[in-house]
């Protein structure tokens, strides 16, 4: 596959998920034919939305968002993954931590918005931090699995989670009844809605005991919001028949198709040479290159497993965090230092 690069600067950081504009009001309002919403990576999330826009003329334009999440602002950090839902746009948290650990609570979030809002004016974002409720739900999911999750290992699991409960029980947080000391610790990378408003969560880690990324229902994300109630975890999956030989590779990215199946990027569970205590205990798990790669998902499916399979090797790229596909072209976004980059293919 021959890839074009469109190069932006946004805030001086780097972006996560690629998410397809639907709002003809917005693209009208900025004078686009297409656009994309990503989310820069590190800050709070009111910080971190941007427009990535191809104007009538063909030239591409990045457009930092304004918004505000009122009595939630600055209280969440690292967004990583965007999925339309029922007029929103939703942002979900990594509810991990830093390559050292520990799990950072902040990081524990969902948010949402509405694209014709951002058409004018400060753009209103709604944020509900769930305080470990869905790290609770998915570790039940992943331990009621029919597969086994690959053990993160002694010291991974020390500076992840034995060391979150001892700083939430030093500073008597509520939330330290919700992590136990065999929890795997989890990285919410990717995230998409099926048409009857299940979310489908990608996990980047933790990955199966034979290195397959793992899928997640999630049920009630929406009644975060509007009936202040928690989501419930339904059935984990292993999606099989993408990982290269010998590796590991959690997901990426996830986004619908128009044919009711599911395209996706699938590639390594930490970045490399950044003191990643995960790749320390799981080196196979650095050294893989992106893929391209789809999968059907059957909410009635009575099997554990979902077949996938290979579209296109990302190869030499390590670090793509977002994928859409529209109009016959692929478009992926990578993890660059200090810039945003765009590959169309």
């Amino acid at each position: 596959m021959t890839l074009r690069l469109v190069e932006f600067v946004v805030a001086g950081n780097e972006a996560s998920d690629l998410l397809p504009v639907r709002s003809p009001a917005l693209l009208r309002a900025h004078r686009a034919r297409r656009g994309f919403w990503t989310v820069l990576d590190e800050g709070p999330v009111e910080r971190c939305l941007a427009l990535l826009l191809e104007r009538g003329d063909g030239e591409w334009a990045a457009h930092h968002v304004t918004a505000d999440a009122g009595s939630e602002n600055g209280r969440t950090e690292d967004g990583e993954a965007l999925a339309h839902h029922d007029g929103w746009v939703y942002v979900f948290g990594s509810h991990f931590g830093s390559k050292g650990g520990p799990l950072r609570p902040r990081r524990a979030f969902v948010a949402r918005f509405r694209e014709d809002d951002a058409a004018a004016g400060t753009l209103p974002v709604q944020v509900v931090r769930n305080r470990f409720r869905l790290h609770r739900a998915v570790n039940d999911a992943l331990a009621k699995a029919s597969f086994s999750p690959l053990p993160p290992g002694d010291r991974v699991r020390s500076r992840f989670i034995v060391e979150t409960l001892a700083r939430g029980t030093a500073r008597a947080k509520s939330w330290v009844t919700r992590l136990a000391e065999d929890d795997l610790p989890l990285n919410v990378e990717a995230a998409a809605f099926a048409p009857d408003g299940t979310a489908l969560l990608g996990l980047r880690f933790p990955v199966t005991a034979d290195g397959e990324p793992i899928l997640v229902e999630l049920a009630g994300v929406p009644e975060m919001f509007a009936d202040a109630a928690w989501p419930r975890a339904g059935r984990a999956y292993a999606l099989t028949g993408v990982t290269p030989p010998g590796a590991l590779a959690g997901f990426r990215a996830v986004t619908p198709t128009p044919d009711g199946g599911y395209a996706a990027v699938i590639g390594s569970i930490d970045a490399l040479g950044k003191g990643s205590v995960l790749l320390d205990a799981h080196p196979t798990g650095g050294e893989v290159t992106s893929r391209h790669v789809r999968f059907r998902w059957d909410p009635g499916a009575d099997e554990h497993r979902i077949p996938g399979e290979v579209v296109a090797d990302l190869a030499p790229f390590h670090h793509v965090e977002g994928l859409a596909e529209c109009d016959g072209a692929c478009f992926y976004v990578t993890d660059e230092d200090h810039r945003v980059a765009l590959w169309v293919g």
